[in-house]
């Protein structure tokens, strides 16, 4: 009998997942969550977290290919903690040939195989930052008003002042005699630097921001025993790899809207050690405006076009609420507008992509 009922439950689950994956196209994949645990320790930056509280702290999935399709040839995967100075991440890329050959900051680190981190505090898909770097520990960071579809200012020459980075190589560098395990790497930023991209209190505790994480790795060539990117017949390179965190469902990590969910413990890891993550679950309002966004997205390639403007679907149901959207145009473009079951808000989304909500009148 006992059976029988976990078998309904789990029948039950199934069946609820599968309807509101209906609500969502391929491309908009559920953002993964990580919880961020507070380290009382002096985090010595190094590249190997050998610190009891990194040893402690739970590592992230691992990381899958940037379209949720295909799974990478090697893993990656990345922790974090946060005291009252700074934010840290470490991670850890599993690689047989670790090499790198760009060493001026604020040059284009994705030419080489890299790690990148992405914050956008309030998660409005504008004022973001992208972070760089690669095996040689250089870096690039840069801030961006805006994703690429909205024409942003990129700010190529700003700078995570005070930002702390060391890179650790299980392994040889740029040696393709041998074999090698990994290489891993070790940030500390400095909330100070985060300012600029966070209206709220800093460090946010309790509450939650929207990262993604990605790692580009290449096909090789050798020469004279020197890697560089392998080339097709035709000359041009070969494309990248797209390895990330939580899946993008299309090869472009600027969609802000699709990063994941990380939650700030005010707890430490070995205060968690059992449980491994606080019961961080993500709103039922974020699904909403996943939807939202999604919807977004072709509008603005039909208003791109210079096509009228129509909701295909205004009436959607999640998490058992029907909910309808209205699309309002106006001289500087259109609004995407939903009133929230799940809170006495109203969300928007105008045409600039840039998110908005406000308390909505209960009379």
């Amino acid at each position: 009998m006992k059976l029988k009922v976990s078998f309904l439950f789990f029948f039950i689950i199934c069946l609820s997942l599968s309807a509101q994956s209906l609500v969502f196209d391929e491309n908009t994949p559920i953002p993964r969550s990580y919880t961020v645990y507070k380290t009382s320790l002096k985090i010595n930056i190094d590249g190997q977290g050998n610190e009891t509280d990194w040893q402690a702290a739970p590592w992230s999935d691992p990381f899958v290919d940037i379209e949720g399709v295909k799974t990478p040839s090697y893993k990656t995967q990345m922790k974090m903690l946060w005291d009252t100075e700074n934010l840290y991440v470490y991670a850890k890329l599993e690689e047989p040939h670790i090499w790198g050959t760009l060493k001026q900051r604020d040059t284009v680190i994705f030419y080489n195989n890299d790690f990148e981190i992405f914050i956008d505090p309030d998660g409005d898909t504008h004022n973001y930052i992208e972070f760089e770097m690669n095996v040689l520990n250089t870096l690039w960071d840069l801030f961006l008003t805006a994703p690429y579809r909205n024409d942003p200012k990129v700010l190529d020459h700003w700078d995570m002042k005070g930002v702390q980075s060391a890179v650790s190589v299980k392994g040889s560098l740029n040696d393709p005699t041998d074999i090698d395990e990994y290489w891993s790497l070790e940030l500390a930023i400095p909330w100070n630097v985060l300012k600029e991209a966070s209206a709220a209190s800093l460090p946010p505790i309790g509450q939650f921001w929207r990262m993604g994480f990605s790692r580009v790795n290449w096909d090789f060539d050798l020469q004279d025993n020197r890697y560089s990117r392998k080339k097709e017949a035709g000359g041009n390179y070969l494309p990248e790899h797209n390895w990330v965190w939580s899946a993008q469902g299309v090869i472009n990590m600027h969609e802000p809207e699709k990063w994941g969910y990380v939650f700030f413990s005010p707890n430490t890891p070995l205060q968690n050690t059992s449980a491994l993550t606080d019961p961080f679950s993500i709103p039922q309002e974020e699904y909403l405006k996943w939807f939202m966004y999604q919807e977004y997205r072709k509008l603005l390639s039909v208003f791109k076009e210079g096509k009228s403007l129509s909701l295909k679907r205004p009436q959607v149901e999640i998490h058992y609420k029907s909910i309808r959207l209205e699309l309002s145009e106006h001289k500087e473009g259109y609004t995407l507008t939903a009133k929230s079951p799940f809170s006495n808000k109203t969300l928007q989304i105008n045409t600039t992509g840039k998110f908005t909500s406000y308390e909505t009148n209960s009379h």
